[in-house]
């Protein structure tokens, strides 16, 4: 993938594609317009906080992330909501980079933990996410539907806490 490619907070300019995408991606939670621009302008402190982060090169969108967290303090949750990349972009280092991204924003928050549902035949997902430390620790049954399968409960817990950074796709990084 082009080293050109960085993971950062969503700006206004990237809600269209970021809708697009996510109506092309079947398996997609599929969310209001107004919802993506809430959680792109989504700042801290209240009860229920989200992030969009993107992939971008400057000139197209490769993929997005939606984080969310809940609580104050110790007692801060957090949920990887949705990770969608663009099918030419898997396998490229994009979703890992975006997990990665809302776990330090999720740490940010003061969560300790993170959890996610994955489909039950999304082997590859659930590879992903084993490989930045998720486990399996439950499954709920029926969960998703068009087409109907159940979701696996994944659990990760977060070790220290990360400054604002910018991630790149060469493994740099900068704060911001």
């Amino acid at each position: 993938m082009n080293g050109g490619l960085e993971i950062r907070r969503a700006t206004e300019k990237d809600l269209a594609e970021v809708v697009l995408l996510e109506r092309e991606t079947s398996t997609s939670p599929h969310w209001a317009w107004a919802e993506y621009a809430g959680m792109q302008r989504a700042g801290h402190g209240g009860g229920v906080r989200r992030c969009l982060f993107v992939a971008a090169d400057g000139r197209n969108l490769h993929g997005f992330a939606v984080g969310k967290a809940l609580g104050h303090g110790a007692d801060t949750q957090a949920e990887l909501e949705s990770v969608v990349v663009r099918a030419e972009d898997r396998r490229e280092g994009i979703g890992s980079a975006l997990c990665r991204a809302v776990m330090d924003w999720s740490r940010r928050e003061g969560a300790h933990e993170i959890t996610l549902e994955v489909r039950a035949g999304s082997a590859g997902a659930i590879r992903l996410y084993g490989g930045l430390g998720f486990v399996a620790v439950g499954r709920r049954s029926g969960y998703y539907h068009d087409p109907q399968e159940d979701a696996v409960i994944m659990h990760c817990f977060l070790a220290g806490s990360n400054a604002h950074i910018v991630h790149h796709m060469n493994g740099q990084a900068e704060l911001f």
